[in-house]
């Protein structure tokens, strides 16, 4: 498989093995660059000997990436600003060299919650959701808990987001809580949880389960959202820059071969192989096919378009983590940004002749007040 899909097929770069590179991922849709990287000898067309490390959480791949147990690792889009500002105790500079996918996570609730919502078409409106909110409150009913797959995440900021459009205070009105990726269908299914905001296959698997029904996908809260980032140890990246532009190189490669639609039989089963074999065919695939359920997504998962880093995308994360509280006021936006370069995947683009990608939509706005931005609250 030639690793420059538009190009003649040789090498992009050639150069001896120093060492393998240990790269951690957690096992989700979005992770396919990595493993068809893997899988297809995109990393070895580069001149990298690379080892995976499925890791079963987030706060797995942080501590290993923090403390030098992993060279790389795919990381959610805010860790490195919680990792530069040292939150939850454990502080690390990272460098932010590509990203991996946009979009591809699943909002999923519960059969009962759904049912009490009444019929609509997805995508779900927040303020059908909050109405239901509301008449469960009105009624002494138990607050609704729902998961995320941990605090400092795309899921539990867009979540955070959509609620609060509604005026529903997700620290007041609900409950979240955190649940690794691969538990939250079981969890939905046992009724720990009434739904959950997690990447794919998770959402198809819960509904392939009957646990419930994905309500929206986050791509419908900011259309082509950042997701998962390809980030190296500071050290590693300023100690060896050539290969964290050669492996660079070959997740764009590998994301050129992913958005090939004659691509996607093959693609769910190097996943089924490397990341998901408890799991039918049909569960990994619809988030290839930019499907939930049956139907099209407005906005689907994305990975060429989504390499380019973009500080200005990642901004609204931490404008997110302001506005909850979850980040020292004292932090300044600089330091918490400075993870985000471009020059690596620039010099991994140049070798393979890869243009930057258009920009995508802008974010949706913040409000400047305080929360909450209605003043009805949840009764």
């Amino acid at each position: 498989m030639p690793l420059d899909t538009e190009a003649p097929a040789q090498p992009v770069i050639r150069r001896p093995v120093l060492r393998t590179l240990r790269l951690g991922f957690v096992p989700l849709t979005d992770a396919a660059p990595l493993l068809v990287a893997q899988e297809l000898g995109m990393f070895d067309a580069v001149g990298l000997r690379v080892s995976l490390s499925a890791e079963a959480s987030w706060a797995a791949v942080r501590d290993k990436l923090a403390f030098g147990a992993l060279d790389s690792a795919q990381l959610l889009g805010p860790m490195p600003i919680a990792l530069a500002a040292g939150l939850t105790g454990v502080k690390a500079q990272v460098t932010v060299a590509a990203g991996l996918g946009a979009n591809g996570n699943t909002i999923t609730l519960s059969n009962t919650l759904i049912q009490e919502i009444g019929r609509f078409v997805p995508p779900l409106g927040a303020a059908a959701f909050a109405a239901n909110l509301r008449r469960r409150a009105r009624n002494g009913r138990r607050p609704l808990t729902l998961a995320v797959v941990f605090p400092f995440s795309s899921h539990n900021y867009l979540l955070r987001h959509w609620l609060a459009s509604a005026g529903i205070d997700p620290d007041r009105d609900l409950r979240l809580v955190v649940v690794p990726p691969p538990m939250v269908a079981q969890r939905l299914l046992d009724g720990t949880i009434d739904g959950f905001c997690a990447g794919e296959p998770w959402g198809s698997h819960a509904a392939a389960l009957g646990a419930g029904r994905i309500a929206l996908s986050s791509g419908d809260i900011w259309p082509n959202h950042p997701e998962k980032m390809l980030c190296f140890a500071a050290d590693y990246a300023q100690r060896d820059p050539e290969s964290a532009i050669a492996c660079t190189a070959a997740v764009i490669a590998a994301t050129r071969w992913l958005e090939e639609p004659a691509n996607q039989a093959e693609a769910v089963n190097i996943l089924r192989r490397r990341a998901f074999p408890r799991l039918d065919p049909a569960e990994i695939a619809p988030a290839f096919a930019g499907m939930a359920e049956g139907l099209p997504l407005a906005a689907p998962l994305r990975f060429r378009t989504a390499t380019l880093p973009r500080r200005d995308q990642a901004a609204w994360w931490l404008r997110q983590m302001r506005r909850w509280g979850h980040i020292p006021a004292e932090i300044s936006d600089s330091a918490a940004l400075a993870p985000w370069r471009s020059d690596i995947w620039r010099a991994a683009a140049t070798r393979l002749r890869e243009t930057e990608p258009p920009a995508p939509p802008p974010p949706p706005a913040i409000p400047t007040d305080t929360f909450p931005a209605t003043p009805e609250p949840i009764r």
